[in-house]
């Protein structure tokens, strides 16, 4: 497939899409029905609905007896951790394996033209991006996950939470599915916002910026106190009626989705004629610049509410670099010497 038919590559081999970054349709003035309307299916389908299906296979399926649950047990961790740990080898193993290793379609609407396998650096364990990234992922972020993942069952088991059944509150938890992914984006921003701040930025969050060209393996490469709270917003349905159901689908939402701002492409070929599109181009512009785009993929705009936007055009381009000069002045003046009253 010809990737310049959507997009265009630098004199570096870097591709840029055609299109500019959106929030979602739901956002836009003048408001168009029509392309909300278009927009739904692509909302639910495929992402949201392969996490809705792992959240039912895991509850209905794979997870200990409610029974064991409701005794915390390093057996049930270690089972829980074996499901996570597996099913994250399995899912970002394949766009690892099939687009990084094997380079099925080589550089085609890669962000990016290098491969992260092909530049060592001694920011990263072994001097490897690959291997740093996936033990942090699979050794340090996932056992937190799981920790998470086994109080909120406990909680459940326990009846320390509200579980309602699906027969007769199916609107209601239907509807906390559909705005899931909305709470997850104003919960990542504040989350993400904050880590920015220089103190935590330098000692926390850089350890998942080190990758600046990030890959799948990239998604949950974080510093523990990184991945903690963003794994435990799976626990915000212990604060509302909920159920089982809902919260997997949150967690898997931040665990497995967490993969779609890392891809480095911005549509996997199926088939000749088939592509599947990773909605990394927002947070890729985020891991390029740093001080923008906070949030996901635009479902809630607050990156266009706090002045950090951006669409990957020139105009977004001039108007960072005017807040990253503003923002020099600020630093320049604080650390001026006071000279004295005579």
């Amino acid at each position: 497939m010809d990737d310049l038919q959507f997009g265009s590559r630098d004199k570096r081999g870097n591709w840029t899409p055609n299109a500019l970054a959106e929030p979602a349709p739901i956002w836009h003035r003048p408001f168009s029905l029509r392309k909300v309307l278009a927009w739904i299916p692509e909302y639910l389908w495929p992402w949201n609905a392969f996490h809705l299906a792992t959240a039912l296979l895991w509850v209905l399926v794979l997870i200990p007896s409610w029974e064991s649950l409701a005794a915390l047990s390093i057996g049930n961790y270690l089972h829980l951790y074996a499901l996570n740990a597996g099913g994250m080898i399995l899912f970002l193993g394949c766009f690892e394996f099939f687009f990084y290793v094997k380079r099925k379609q080589e550089n085609r609407f890669k962000y990016n033209a290098k491969f992260p396998a092909d530049n060592p650096s001694d920011v990263f364990w072994f001097k490897s991006q690959n291997l740093d990234n996936f033990t942090r992922s699979i050794f340090v972020t996932v056992p937190l996950w799981t920790v998470v993942e086994i109080v909120l069952l406990w909680a459940y088991a326990n009846t320390w939470a509200i579980w309602l059944p699906w027969t007769t509150h199916w609107l209601w938890l239907s509807f906390v599915i559909l705005i899931a992914p909305a709470v997850h984006e104003v919960y990542f921003f504040c989350l993400h916002r904050a880590i920015h701040w220089p103190p935590l930025y330098k000692h926390i969050h850089s350890v998942h910026h080190n990758s600046i060209n990030p890959s799948p393996w990239s998604s949950l490469s974080m510093h523990p106190l990184e991945g903690f709270p963003y794994m435990a917003e799976a626990w915000l349905h212990l604060l509302i009626p909920s159920n089982p159901v809902c919260a997997y689908f949150t967690l898997h939402s931040v665990g497995f989705g967490s993969v779609n701002g890392h891809l480095g492409f911005e549509k996997f070929e199926i088939t000749e004629n088939t592509t599947l599109d990773s909605h990394a181009y927002i947070h890729y512009l985020h891991h390029k610049y740093f001080e923008v785009n906070y949030g996901g993929d635009g479902l809630v705009p607050m990156d266009k509410l706090f002045g950090t936007w951006h669409d990957g055009s020139k105009d977004s381009d001039a108007r960072m670099k005017e807040r990253f000069r503003k923002k020099k002045e600020r630093i320049k003046a604080r650390q001026a010497p006071v000279t004295p009253a005579e």
